[in-house]
C-alpha cells in the first residue's frame, strides 16, 4: 500500500507554504501529496506550481467539484497541470454536496449519478484522446482538446454510493475516499468498485482512503480533538451514511488516534481491507504532527 500526505486547506496558506509542504513530503519519501479544493486556493493551479518546484511525487486533487467545471474546461487545465508535473498528476473529482451546489452556488443537484456519468463521457475522452461528441440530457460537447503533449491523467472519483462506484470502477481509475473506515471500505467500498471493474473487463482500480491520523498518548484528548476539527462532515449526508454503515457516532471514530503500535495496526487493517493508498490527514498541534510524520515515514 502507497502512502501519501493530505495537504489540508489552503485558504489559510501562501502557495509558497503549500510548495514547501509539498516539498517536505518528497523529503520525507512519500509517494503523493493531495490538495482538497474547498473554498481557497485553486488546487490544480497550486499542484502546476507544486510539479515545476518539486519532482520525483505524485501530485492529487482530493477532490475538485464537478459542477462549477464544464468538463472540457477542467480537461484543458488538467492536461496543463499534467504537463507541469511530468505526468505525476492525477485529477480526482467529486460531486461536493447538495448544500454547497445549490446553496451556495446556485445550482441543480438534481440526479447527482447522471450528472457525473455525463461529465465523465465527456472528461475521460478529452484526456484519452482529445476528442468528444456528447450529448447529455444536462452536458453537451463536441469539441477536440489539441495540446502538443497528452501525459497519461488518472482520474478518482469520490464515490460513495452504488452507482458512483459502478462508475469509478467501470470507467474510471478508481475512489478517493475521505471520513469512510475500514469496515466500510473491506465489505463495501472495495467489492463493489473491484466488482465493476471486473465487469468491464479492466484491472482492479485504484482505492485511496484518507483518514484523520494522530500519534498520541492521549487518544481519548486526540478523538476530542477530531470531533471538534471535523464536526461538519458527520452532518453532511454522503458521509454521514459512510460513518453510519460503520456503526461511528461521528468523525472521531473513524480518525486514525493512538501511540505508534495501535495506528500502525489500524493502517495495515487498511491495507488487508484492498486499500491501495493510505493518504494521511495529520492533525494536532506542532509536536503531535511532528511524532505522527516521523512514525508514517517509518511505514514507507
Amino acid at each position: 500500500m502507497r502512502i501519501g500526505i493530505f495537504g489540508g486547506d489552503t485558504a489559510a496558506r501562501t502557495l509558497d507554504q503549500i510548495v514547501q509542504a509539498a516539498a517536505d513530503a518528497k523529503a520525507d519519501g512519500f509517494g503523493s501529496y493531495w490538495l482538497p479544493q474547498i473554498f481557497g486556493l485553486d488546487a490544480i493551479t497550486a499542484l502546476a506550481v507544486v510539479g515545476r518546484e518539486v519532482p520525483g511525487i505524485d501530485l492529487g486533487t482530493a477532490v475538485v467539484p464537478t459542477f462549477p467545471r464544464h468538463p472540457s474546461m477542467l480537461a484543458g487545465q488538467a492536461i496543463t497541470t499534467a504537463t507541469a508535473c511530468g505526468g505525476r498528476f492525477i485529477l480526482g473529482i467529486g460531486l461536493s454536496h447538495q448544500i454547497v451546489v445549490e446553496s451556495m452556488w446556485g445550482m441543480s443537484y438534481d440526479k447527482p449519478a447522471r450528472h457525473m456519468r455525463e461529465y465523465l463521457a465527456i472528461l475521460l475522452p478529452l484526456l484519452r484522446d482529445g476528442n468528444v461528441s456528447f450529448a447529455g440530457e444536462t452536458l453537451t460537447a463536441h469539441a477536440p482538446l489539441s495540446v502538443a503533449e497528452r501525459p497519461n491523467v488518472p482520474v478518482l472519483i469520490a464515490a460513495l454510493a452504488p452507482r458512483m462506484l459502478a462508475l469509478a470502477g467501470g470507467i474510471a481509475d478508481g475512489t478517493i475516499t475521505w471520513m469512510t473506515g475500514p469496515t466500510t471500505l473491506g465489505d463495501y467500498i472495495v467489492p463493489n468498485i473491484n466488482a465493476a471493474a471486473a465487469d468491464a473487463g479492466r484491472a482492479a482500480p485504484r482505492v485511496a482512503a484518507s483518514l484523520p491520523v494522530m500519534i498520541t498518548n492521549d487518544p481519548d484528548g486526540a478523538r476530542t480533538r477530531a470531533a471538534a476539527d471535523f464536526a461538519v462532515y458527520g452532518t453532511l449526508p454522503s458521509y454521514r451514511a459512510m460513518l453510519d454503515r460503520e456503526g461511528a457516532s461521528g468523525p472521531a471514530d473513524v480518525a486514525l488516534v493512538g501511540e505508534e503500535s495501535t495506528v500502525g495496526k489500524s493502517i495495515q487493517v487498511l491495507a488487508d481491507a484492498g486499500v491501495t493508498d493510505f493518504v494521511g490527514a495529520e492533525f494536532g498541534n506542532t509536536e503531535e504532527q511532528t511524532r505522527t510524520r516521523e512514525f508514517m515515514r517509518t511505514l514507507l
